[in-house]
């Protein structure tokens, strides 16, 4: 691996926690764990309603259109 690599990593490893920090981190695995569940067709939504209300619990996001 190269040096540029390297470097292109680390500041992306330092983008993702800057974006990560404070609540964030701590609703990630509730935001991932949800995610997973929305794959499954018909139930998907359904199941990851209890994961997306703790996360939304831990950190509010602004609503997007």
């Amino acid at each position: 691996m190269g040096t540029g690599m390297r470097i292109l990593l680390r500041v992306g490893a330092l983008l993702a926690l800057g974006a990560l920090s404070g609540c964030g981190l701590v609703a990630a695995p509730c935001r991932v764990t949800a995610a997973g569940f929305k794959i499954v067709p018909v139930v998907g939504p359904v199941a990851a309603a209890t994961p997306d209300a703790c996360a939304n619990a831990i950190d509010p996001t602004p609503t997007r259109s």
